[in-house]
């Protein structure tokens, strides 16, 4: 991570989920009495936490004593037994359960203003009639402007009950007014299929963010469209997609899959085995199926494309994955916090545990990439160490491998040559979310008018190269880009794409570029 003026993050309608979601469900308060025996060790704890609480010298907040508590003790367990506080709970389960109520919209700090980069489709504000850069200086009589608010700070203000009003003072700079409107508040979906669409005549593409609870439908909603337009092959693209829940990893397998074949197996403390199969229904069970991992690829999308790979229904690309082999339930502790506690280790169709070792259960077990990159493996397939006694065989019998991820059965690497994938991070990074936006304010109304042709002469005829690296230089940011020209014009012209047109337009552009998707396609 690099130290900068400004807080960079991608744009995004709600915070984002670590890696390693929930795989299972919660515990319902019938469960919850089960785990509230009798026990001398539990009296202790209660004890102790009393006589703090009543007899300390210094004045002390007793819940976070409970909160160290209770960490500390799940840190003696696995990396992935956790306790979610009050505070991040909320923001969780909005991920997980795939909507907010807000005013919908995509927004930044932006010199003290809260700058709107693009209303979300069909959503409260464009339906009010707010427009990208559009500045928001006052929600009801609340000054926006100013302030130096946290992003989280403005989240809490702009959302609320659902059929609530907000009363919104804007600034239009393209049109130098300022105006009131009335905002009322509604559903906001949080998409975890980013896009569905057609990459050539014959092979549909998804992409897959996360595993929450309206993934199935997403996902089967854009399979269904995309078998309609001629699709009889299929990329699932589960790239740094970090899990979520098992029930819908397992529902998008079943539509590939036939009836009774083996999804994923679990055993849990007292080694009772249970199996998913595959059920009679499934769209898509004789065409052809590619899926795209890398090293962020977890949990959930392990079980995904295991299935896959195992059963010998499709061919997985990329790199080792993570290697997140544990099954999480999450139960609330009765304040708005909660615990997920592992209770249960899975397994692919050939039986392999994909689950890593975790003897570091630190920083360095959740970010690995530094010891692929230092090893090599993320460049050249034959730097991956296996063991032979994790050799497995899938259904027609071809070798695969468990011990930490899914090994891809064809390997590509990060980029072609060392150095670039820096580059590839930045540029897919908030920095160029914020740099286009702030190229558009600029002269909004000119770019109002510009085609998708227009535009591409417009980025490589204008000094938005120069202005990048001049902005980049501000930000604290030193890449040396002379050499790199084509690959940075490229990537803005695509952000352009995205914030004038859409998604869609976007990825239209950037899978042509993309190496794993191309190998795909070759083959």
């Amino acid at each position: 991570k690099m130290k900068m003026n400004k807080v960079y993050f991608p744009i995004v309608i709600a915070v984002a989920v670590a890696a390693g979601l929930l795989l299972g469900s919660k515990l319902n308060p019938s469960s919850e009495n089960a785990f509230l025996s009798k026990n001398a060790n539990k009296n202790k704890l209660n004890k102790l936490i009393d006589f703090i609480e009543k007899e300390y010298v210094d004045s002390l907040n007793t819940d976070s004593i409970v909160d160290l508590t209770v960490n500390g003790i799940l840190e003696k367990l696995d990396p992935h037994s956790v306790y979610i506080p009050k505070s991040e709970l909320e923001a969780v389960e909005q991920s997980m359960r795939g909507d907010f109520v807000g005013i919908g919209v995509n927004f930044y700090m932006y010199n003290d203003s809260v700058a709107i980069i693009k209303p979300i489709p069909n959503g409260p504000s464009e339906k009010a009639g707010l427009k990208a850069g559009d500045r928001i200086l006052f929600a009801n009589k609340l000054q926006l402007y100013n302030k130096k608010l946290e992003t989280d700070t403005l989240f809490s203000i702009l959302k609320g009950e659902q059929g609530s009003n907000v009363k919104l003072t804007v600034y239009r700079k393209s049109e130098k007014k300022k105006f009131a409107v009335n905002v009322t508040r509604d559903v906001i979906p949080i998409k975890s299929v980013d896009v569905a669409q057609m990459v050539d005549k014959t092979t549909g593409y998804i992409k897959i963010n996360r595993f929450a609870e309206k993934t199935y439908d997403e996902f089967l909603s854009g399979l269904t469209q995309l078998k309609k337009e001629g699709a009889n092959h299929i990329i699932i693209d589960l790239r740094d997609n970090g899990g979520g829940y098992l029930e819908s990893a397992v529902k998008i397998a079943d539509e590939f899959l036939k009836n009774k074949e083996l999804i994923v197996k679990t055993k849990n403390k007292k080694d009772k085995i249970e199996s998913t199969l595959a059920t009679e229904k499934g769209i898509f069970e004789t065409g052809k199926v590619s899926v795209l991992i890398n090293e962020n690829s977890a949990s959930a999308s392990e079980i995904l494309a295991g299935a896959i790979q195992d059963n010998d229904r499709g061919l997985v690309f990329g790199r080792r994955s993570f290697g997140k082999g544990l099954v999480q339930r999450e139960m609330p502790l009765g304040d708005g916090s909660a615990v997920r506690l592992t209770v249960a280790r899975y397994f692919t169709p050939s039986g392999r545990s994909i689950q890593k070792p975790y003897e570091d259960k630190g920083e360095n077990y959740f970010n690995e990439f530094e010891k692929r990159f230092e090893s090599g493996e993320l460049y050249e397939k034959d730097k991956t160490k296996i063991a032979d006694s994790l050799k497995f065989k899938t259904k027609k019998g071809r070798l695969v491998y468990g011990g930490g991820g899914i090994m891809p059965d064809i390997f590509v690497p990060l980029e072609d040559s060392h150095g670039a994938e820096g580059l590839t991070m930045l540029m897919q990074s908030g920095l160029v979310n914020y740099f286009v936006f702030e190229q558009l304010d600029q002269n909004r109304k000119k770019f109002e008018k510009i085609t998708t042709e227009g535009l591409d002469k417009e980025i490589r005829t204008g000094n938005y190269f120069n202005n990048f690296k001049t902005y980049m230089a501000k930000g604290g940011l030193l890449f040396n880009l002379d050499n790199q020209k084509e690959k940075v014009l490229f990537y803005l012209h695509a952000e352009f794409v995205r914030q004038l047109f859409n998604e869609n337009a976007y990825y239209q552009l950037i899978l042509k570029k993309d190496d794993m998707v191309n190998k795909v396609l070759s083959k």
